[in-house]
Formats: structure tokens, sequence, C-alpha cells
């Protein structure tokens, strides 16, 4: 089979369409993660999702349906406890984590009849992605750009000097929020493509690959957004043609991107 056959087929032009949306929204985001030392918040929200999803599948409710707004609601609690239990964050990420993992496997030993749908959402099934979810992974990627396009100096202040953010008016607490919020979006969406247990590889790899290398802050979400979008288009083929998972083959294709930024920065 050839290149332009493969890409006749209806279901890789969908998931090299939504791949694509979500690679991009994922790198753009992953950086401002890093730089505040936030990534574990990725991490700890797509084990929440497990949790989330398997009510949905429980209930026999679309899964994104009851994964965004929980995860959303996770995000804020990961907040809240921080802020009024006197946690640290990672602690606090540990928590809600906790309880998303432990309530998806015992709501998946209640029931015998999802475990095969709640598999493929661990490990990511972006080939057998639905048009619905297409247009839904399109839509909340424009979405989450957009909020980061217009709080782009707001975010960009809290990122590398939050007092003198402070002193300038911006509401740090609030863009706290928002990148929280944001993050958990992303989660969500990202499920689909490499899984609740590799989501977090997706949205740090290519961020913490482009500051490796990177002169300046748009630059490096300029180069984390392609490394993103090559490695998961990439993936995508290599999967298909090579019979691999999908999710692993673009993490792993992440980490060799990472790899090749170290030792670019190295020698240069």
């Amino acid at each position: 089979m050839n290149l332009i056959s493969f890409l006749q087929y209806t279901f890789i032009q969908k998931a090299f369409l939504a791949g694509a949306f979500i690679a991009v929204t994922c790198a753009a985001l992953g950086i401002f993660l890093v730089l505040r030392k936030m990534s574990l918040i990725s991490d700890g929200l797509s084990h929440f999702s497990f949790g989330a999803i398997a009510i949905g599948l429980f209930f026999g409710v679309y899964p994104y349906y009851v994964a965004v707004p929980l995860v959303m609601a996770g995000s804020l609690l990961i907040l809240k406890i921080t802020e009024k239990a006197r946690v640290y964050g990672d602690a606090s990420i540990g928590i809600v984590s906790a309880v998303g993992i432990a309530g998806g496997v015992i709501i998946a030993s209640l029931s015998k009849g999802f475990n095969v749908d709640l598999f493929s959402y661990l490990f990511g099934s972006i080939l057998s992605i639905r048009t619905a979810e297409v247009f839904l992974s399109v839509l909340l990627s424009l979405a989450v750009l957009a909020i980061l396009y217009f709080y782009y100096w707001d975010l960009f202040s809290a990122t590398f000097d939050i007092d003198y953010a402070k002193t300038t008016g911006i509401k740090t607490n609030t863009i706290n929020v928002i990148l929280t919020l944001l993050t958990s979006l992303v989660v969500v969406l990202s499920v689909k493509v490499v899984g609740v247990l590799l989501v977090s590889a997706l949205m740090i790899l290519p961020a913490a690959a482009a500051l490796q290398i990177a002169k300046g802050f748009r630059s490096a979400i300029f180069i984390g957004c392609c490394f993103s979008l090559f490695s998961v288009l990439s993936g995508i083929t290599f999967s298909f043609f090579l019979d691999l998972p999908a999710g692993a083959t673009i993490v792993m294709l992440n980490v060799i991107f990472f790899a090749l930024a170290l030792l670019y920065k190295k020698t240069a």
C-alpha cells in the first residue's frame, strides 16, 4: 500500500485531523505548564479522567460528556486543596489522581460489559475516532488556543515573574484557574490520542524538547507545536503500517525528539 492509498481511508483522515489539532494544543499549553513547574497536573488529571470515563460508560452516557465537566471540577479541586488544606501542589495532585484511579477501578469491577471500551481509553485509540469526536476535538482545541491567545501576556507574565505580574494588576489567581481548566480540557481531548496512561507525555515531551533548543518563548511554542504535530502524524502512519499501538508510537517519537534536542544542545 502506498501513501496516497493510505490517505484515502476515512478513518485515517479523521485521525489526522483530530490528532493535528490536539497535538498543537498540547504543545502550546505544555510550554506554560513546564515553565511553571505544573507538569504533574496533566498526569494527575489524566488519572482522574479514568474514573470520569468509567462513570460515563457505566451509565451508558457518551464518556466525553461526563469526563469534560468532571475533570474540570477535579482541576479546581486540586487548587482548592492546595489553598485551603495547606497541602503542597504535588500532594493535592496525588490525592485527586488516587480518587480517579480508585473510583474507575471500582466502577469497572461493578460492570462486566464495558471493560474493553475502558481499555481503549487507557491506551488510546485514535484510529477508531468517531466523527462526533473529531468535531469535538477541533472545537475544543480552537477554544483552548483562542483563550491562550487572548490571555497570552497575562500567562507570560505570571509564568516568568509572578510577583511582577501581581504588581502590574494581573489577577494571578484567575490566571491559575484558567490554566488549570485549560489543562483539564486538553487532558480529556488527548485521552483518545494516546490514552490515560500517556497523556502527560504528549503535553510535556514536545515542550521540554523545544525548550532545549529555542532562543525565545514564542519560538519555543512554535518548535514545540512542530515536534508535537510531526510526532502525532508520523505516529499514526507508523502505527498503521507497522501494526503498532498508535499512542505508544506517538510518545516514543516524542522521546526521540527530546533526545535529539538534548544532543543538539550539547553540541551547539
